[in-house]
């Protein structure tokens, strides 16, 4: 988050959006992002900055990253500032008949054939994990999505804000999933880049674990137990230690001692920064209401075991929106009403007109969150837009409305 004094909780925001670049009337994915980032920085270096918004680069040669320039001190209006640079990103990528591409998927890629690593500054880096993990399946070559950061200024921060963002992981599918569709057709799941992402480290199990962390609430705990653990399992195939670093945890949050902030990996990224920032908003929210104690203490939040929040994920993954939760303790820790039962979309409504509609930028956020609750996630979009047909022709019909969507900063709306 920043190299100066660590920020308290909630006091900045950072936030990251990943994006294919694809060919312009193809649609298939495009490995220049560094002849993007050089049109940019004037080089292939890894990052470019552009005032409040940077652009880097990521594992394959198709994806670009646009991120905070450091801790944003408040969401509201940062889809104005990624929006403005997406649209610099299409300008520069026109000339080279590619443009970018929002959701979590690619929906037909073939990553054997297509996938290209990064090849210049960290390429050891992307080689390793490469050589270790193969990175040319979908769960490594074919996933985007948002990261959150959030501050934490010392170590009781840390354990609470990991407590609260541990018990809001497994309902984010509910709110985010935008991919449904793999290899040209619905793979059966919402969250498909979730599932993916849960395998793609099988090799060293230890290192995505369970996504759910463990119950580990200290930096010496954090450290000196799970990190240990991976450093540990990794040694055999990665000598040189070139992964031993906190990053190398593929968690669905994870700990950033190096920038005091924990990072959510689990969101899908939407169609638009609108919907983008909407989501973040909603999580941010709930995080928030858990950090505050308003229905469950910071100990019982600390006594979720992982397993049984992975369950509660697991449903996430298959159904998003419509998944369901018959824990009656963990819908009470969100203060959800005394039923014992509840859709995912329904406790996110909850959540919603509890703790964010009051939030300054409630009103931008409002018609994406909106959508989302009366008509689906992204993903249930996507799959009612191609009205159950799965060829080629209708899959580049949707996906340019979609490409269509983040040029403009517009919501998918699709509710029949």
């Amino acid at each position: 988050m920043s190299e100066r004094e660590p920020l308290g909780l909630f006091e900045g925001f950072g936030i990251e959006l990943e994006y294919m670049i694809v060919g312009a009337d193809d649609l298939r994915v495009r490995p220049i992002a560094d002849e993007l980032l050089e049109q940019v920085g004037g080089s292939y270096e890894k990052e470019a900055e552009r005032g409040s918004i940077a652009w880097s680069n990521e594992l394959a040669l198709h994806v670009v990253e646009l991120k905070t320039n450091g801790p944003a001190a408040s969401l509201a209006g940062l889809e104005k500032l990624f929006q403005h640079d997406i649209e610099d990103a299409n300008a520069l990528l026109e000339p080279m008949q590619a443009r970018l591409l929002p959701t979590a998927m690619h929906p037909w890629m073939d990553p054997h054939r297509e996938l290209e690593l990064w090849p210049h500054e960290s390429d050891a880096i992307y080689r390793t994990f490469d050589r270790i993990f193969d990175c040319r399946g979908h769960g490594w070559a074919n996933l985007q999505s948002m990261h959150i950061n959030l501050p934490f200024g010392d170590d009781r921060e840390f354990g609470a804000l990991h407590a609260a963002i541990r018990l809001v992981l497994p309902i984010i599918p509910g709110l985010a999933a935008s991919s449904p569709l793999v290899d040209g057709a619905p793979s059966g799941l919402l969250d498909t880049r979730l599932e993916l992402y849960r395998g793609n480290a099988r090799r060293v199990p230890s290192v995505a674990g369970l996504v759910i962390p463990e119950r580990v609430f200290s930096r010496k705990e954090y450290e000196d137990g799970l990190l240990e653990k991976i450093y540990h399992d990794l040694a055999p195939v990665d000598p040189e230690g070139t992964l031993r670093h906190e990053w190398v945890n593929s968690r669905g949050c994870i700990a950033r001692f190096d920038r005091s902030a924990i990072e959510i990996r689990v969101i899908d990224v939407q169609e638009c920064p609108r919907a983008d920032i909407a989501v973040a908003a909603a999580i941010v929210a709930a995080v928030r209401s858990l950090v505050e104690e308003h229905y469950a203490s910071g100990r019982e939040q600390r006594e979720w075991h992982e397993k049984a929040l992975a369950a509660i994920l697991l449903d996430g993954i298959r159904d998003a929106d419509l998944a369901v939760v018959d824990d009656r303790e963990f819908l009470r820790s969100f203060g959800y009403p005394e039923r014992g039962r509840a859709r995912v979309r329904d406790l996110w409504q909850h959540l919603i007109e509890s703790f964010l509609s009051r939030e300054p930028g409630y009103a931008d956020w409002s018609p994406a969150l909106e959508t989302i609750l009366e008509h689906g996630c992204l993903a249930r979009r996507i799959l009612r837009a191609t009205e159950g047909e799965a060829d080629r022709e209708t899959l580049q019909a949707v996906y340019e409305r979609l490409a269509d969507c983040l040029a403009r900063g517009e919501i998918f709306e699709y509710a029949h």
